[in-house]
Formats: C-alpha cells, sequence, structure tokens
C-alpha cells in the first residue's frame, strides 16, 4: 500500500536557515497557482517559519517603498499591506504584521509585475492591455506608456508584457514575450520571440529571448529570467546580447536581490501548450533532472546555486519572490478569517 503524496511540504537545503538568519532576512512570495500569499521567516528556536493566506490569482509583489510593507496584485484588486507593529515590538512571536489595509479595484487586468517609482507612484505591468499603468482614484487604470509595436490600447493580452525594471527610480525596462499587434498573438512566438524594451527611448534593446520574465537593475547590470530556457543573467545593453549566469531546474520567474545574492523563484511547467516545446525540456533531459518549484539563491559573483528553498505537493509555480531585509519572522492578515474584523490600530493623535 502507497500512501498519498503530501499536500504541502517546504524542504530547505542545509544551510538557508542559517543563512537567513546572519542577512536578518525573510521572504514573501506568491503563488497564483492555488491564490496563496506566503512569508518565509525563523522562529525563535531557528526553524523555518512559514505563514500564509488566501488572495485569488495574486501575482506581483513589490516593497512600497518606506520599508515598512508591500503591495501585492491579486484577480482584481491591488492591496498595500502596512506593518501594524512598532519597532521592537512582536506579536505571538512575530515582529512584523503585514495588513492589507489600502486596496485599489482594477478589474482583472492580469497585472504581473510592480514596483514604486521614485515620486512614491506604484507603477505595474498591465498584461492584458499590454501597457504600463497606475492605479486612479476614479477609474480601475490610468496608462502610463505602451510599446512603439502596440497600435492601441485593447484587452486582448497581445504581447504579454509582463515584466517592469525601475532604474534610478524611474520605470526603465519592461519584458514582452513577444512583439504582436493581435489579440493573444504572444503564443506563437514563446520559443524566441521574447525582447527587453528600454521605456525612456522607446525602443527594442534586446530581442531573441525565450519567454522573458522579472527584468531587474542591480549593480550597474539588467538581470532578467529567460524563462523558456532556464537561464538567469543579464543584457548587454550596447549590444542587446543575453548572457547567462546559471541554469535553474525549473520555468524561472520571480527575482530579488539582496547583495550579492539573487533569490530567484522555480516553477514546475505546466503541460499544456504555453509552457511545451521550450528550450528548457531539452536542457532539463540534457542535465537529467526534474523541473522544480522553490526559491533558489544564487551568488552572482560565481553564478552558483549556494542555497535552495523546495515546495513539494500542492505548489507547483511561483511568480514573485521579494525580501523583507530587518524582519526574522513575519505574520500576515488576510480576508478568509474574521481576524481582519477584530484588528483595530490607532494612529497617534497630533
Amino acid at each position: 500500500m502507497t500512501s498519498a503524496a503530501p499536500a504541502f511540504e517546504i524542504t530547505t537545503s542545509r544551510q538557508l536557515l542559517s543563512w537567513m538568519a546572519e542577512q536578518q532576512l525573510s521572504l514573501a512570495l506568491t503563488t497564483y497557482q492555488i491564490g496563496k500569499l506566503f512569508s518565509l521567516g525563523l522562529k525563535a528556536s531557528g526553524e523555518l517559519a512559514v505563514f500564509e493566506r488566501t488572495f485569488n490569482r495574486c501575482m506581483g509583489l513589490c516593497p512600497n517603498g518606506d520599508g515598512n510593507g508591500f503591495f501585492l496584485s491579486s484577480l482584481y484588486q491591488i492591496w498595500r499591506f502596512e506593518n501594524m507593529l512598532a519597532p521592537g515590538q512582536s506579536n505571538e512571536g512575530f515582529d512584523r504584521l503585514y495588513v492589507p489595509q489600502l486596496g485599489f479595484t482594477t478589474g482583472d487586468c492580469d497585472i504581473h509585475d510592480m514596483a514604486v517609482a521614485a515620486d512614491g507612484q506604484l507603477v505595474f505591468a498591465n498584461t492584458l492591455f499590454s501597457c504600463l499603468a497606475t492605479t486612479s482614484a476614479t477609474h480601475s487604470f490610468r496608462p502610463l506608456w505602451r510599446p512603439p509595436f502596440i497600435s492601441r490600447l485593447a484587452a486582448e493580452d497581445r504581447c504579454h508584457l509582463n515584466g517592469l525594471a525601475l532604474r534610478d527610480g524611474q520605470p526603465a525596462y519592461v519584458t514582452a514575450v513577444s512583439t504582436s499587434d493581435a489579440a493573444d498573438g504572444w503564443r506563437e512566438r514563446r520559443r524566441d520571440g521574447g525582447v527587453l524594451i528600454d521605456v525612456q527611448a522607446n525602443e527594442i534593446v534586446a530581442s531573441g529571448l525565450s519567454m522573458p520574465h522579472s527584468p531587474r537593475w542591480h549593480q550597474g547590470r539588467l538581470w532578467l529570467c529567460n524563462s523558456g530556457s532556464g537561464e538567469f543573467g543579464f543584457i548587454h545593453l550596447e549590444s542587446g546580447t543575453f548572457e547567462p549566469l546559471t541554469f535553474c531546474a525549473g520555468y524561472l520567474r520571480g527575482v530579488a536581490f539582496h547583495g550579492d545574492y539573487a533569490l530567484l523563484g522555480t516553477s514546475k511547467p505546466r503541460h499544456n501548450k504555453t509552457f511545451s516545446g521550450l528550450p528548457l525540456d531539452d536542457a532539463l533531459a540534457q542535465r537529467n533532472v526534474e523541473a522544480r518549484c522553490g526559491i533558489q539563491v544564487v551568488d552572482l559573483r560565481s553564478g552558483d546555486a549556494v542555497h535552495w528553498i523546495r515546495f513539494e505537493g500542492l505548489v507547483e509555480e511561483i511568480y514573485d519572490v521579494i525580501t523583507l531585509p530587518g524582519v526574522r519572522n513575519p505574520s500576515l492578515i488576510g480576508f478568509v478569517s474574521d481576524e481582519i474584523r477584530r484588528l483595530i490600530s490607532i494612529e497617534e493623535e497630533p
């Protein structure tokens, strides 16, 4: 008699927890596959602490700019989470309590990457409408920019614009799976139709990529996931060439940096037309390895995967990951239970 596979299991490399303690670092990540926001920290005993809350189709994550919270995109809303604990305060062993304090109703725009610009404006990849946008007090969103090959705004996911990178506090680069200007046209160009676009110059600076995701500017370089090939690396902006730093056994998506380390989200590819037939299939077979779901910590100086977190069972896909510096054991408030009804905080009187 064989036992059923575990519904949910997390394993880590031997030194991952001590590394998190040394770096004074916790993590948050999303999986839209089962609609969960996770935080990963450390208990007082030094064991891994896992907290989760349910948000339907949660995807994009980004720090909110002041270090006290973050933004999360979900099926038809964006939520701003704020930490309700004062410095040095704890609650049931947690040193942060993140609460969805402010919400924006956007409708189902298939929001992917998000970032907060230097002026405090939240900018997000509005994938359904093939543009960059921001929130609006009176409408679903306000368009900010669209690629030069997109002729008009339409709810057609023409090029699958998914990734956003800031540089010097301004929206600087986006990734798209193709340059299609027809409804759902990106699906026919998944293998090598991906592009990196310079937002300020309004031009394509790199092409021939395979389903690129998660562009990020860090240490003077533009990093991204060449997801269709399982490679993480950087773009030589002068020549437009992609230089791989490392291969990860999985569909790469979600990048966060902490000093000389990159934290990369990996997913198990779905066996459908979106993920089949990619170079990743051959790369996994050549290395005799199965795709994994989790977080890989890569040393940027060597390209080595020095630590990892692996999900088994229920969670098979990750979209985004962010670091929570200076946080040891965070907790989250959601909407499923009635805990949010009982949580009341009062701002100090002037």
